[in-house]
């Protein structure tokens, strides 16, 4: 009789309670709720993953908190304190919220909040956050021609490949940034170049004189961004008298080659040695050798000489 009483006045309680709040719980058990399912941070800054207990009646529930990364899961917030790589970077704030100090980019995955209450008729609830942590751009790197032709086409290239969501490219001309789209701005409706602010290419199709000048590229994201050093682009005009002189010394050059062979050959500078060869006749050879007179340094051997 003592127990029904007091299971009533209980019962009564709650009422009161979540009459007071404008609702009655549908059943007596824990509920969970989180303000965010999905949450944003920026690297080495502070974020709070929410799990408040909506309904409870057990005093000392058991929480835990899970962190599930590439489908594995880890301990978070284990037997009442901080566990695996957030040990030293973390909290439990009440009721059951997990605060991170610094998030980095390891961070990012899927959070798990579980809450048993045994002496609740639903004893178990759980809710799942999920957690991605965005990242600066680093410096992208740029490549820009040094020199190039007017009306040839050319490409200045940049690329960063650190930031988190991927960062969005844009381009400067003298300090100045260029439209997406030339034809959107007077200054440069003439231009006949185009921007990918998703790979960081910026084309020209005809380079005119106007184009030479500095650059530089700025990779940007909700984190921050980051811009490569200014690099300088050199515009020439087509040299034809130049490229005219060139060829005709290369012709010139040429014809002296050919007058140079054709009178060699009249000269029989490039007759065939053997056949010079085939066409010379050995003298006759004696059984004896003649010497010159001893007066000339030289001496022959007649046939008579003997050992």
């Amino acid at each position: 009789m003592i127990r029904c009483k007091m299971a009533i006045a209980r019962l009564v309680a709650c009422f009161v309670l979540y009459s007071s709040l404008g609702h009655i719980p549908s059943s007596l058990g824990v509920i969970l709720r989180t303000t965010d399912k999905i949450v944003w941070a920026n690297e080495f800054e502070p974020i709070e993953l929410t799990c408040l207990i909506e309904s409870i009646s057990t005093n000392n529930p058991r929480i835990e908190w899970k962190k599930i990364k590439n489908g594995v899961p880890s301990y978070v917030y284990f037997q009442n304190k901080i566990a695996g790589d957030l040990e030293s970077r973390a909290q439990l704030r009440e009721p059951a919220n997990i605060l991170i100090f610094n998030a980095t980019r390891s961070d990012t995955a899927e959070y798990r909040c579980e809450v048993a209450a045994i002496d609740d008729q639903r004893d178990f609830d759980e809710i799942l956050i999920s957690l991605a942590v965005r990242v600066k751009p680093v410096v992208p790197r740029c490549s820009v021609p040094e020199a190039v032709t007017v009306g040839t086409s050319t490409e200045l290239r940049c690329l960063e490949n650190e930031g988190f969501p991927a960062p969005q490219y844009r381009w400067f001309h003298n300090n100045e940034e260029l439209p997406q789209d030339p034809k959107n701005s007077a200054k440069f409706a003439n231009s006949s170049y185009s921007i990918n602010p998703d790979t960081g290419g910026l084309k020209f199709r005809r380079v005119k004189k106007e184009d030479a000048g500095e650059y530089y590229c700025q990779a940007k994201n909700d984190a921050g961004h980051a811009q490569c050093p200014t690099q300088i682009m050199e515009v020439y005009d087509v040299d034809i008298l130049g490229i005219f002189l060139k060829v005709f010394g290369a012709v010139v050059a040429f014809l002296c080659l050919a007058v140079s062979i054709c009178h060699s050959f009249r000269r029989g500078c490039f007759h065939k040695k053997g056949h010079n060869e085939n066409n010379y006749n050995w003298p006759a050879q004696n059984s004896s050798v003649e010497y010159g007179d001893a007066d000339e340094g030289h001496f022959r051997h007649k046939s008579s000489f003997v050992i």
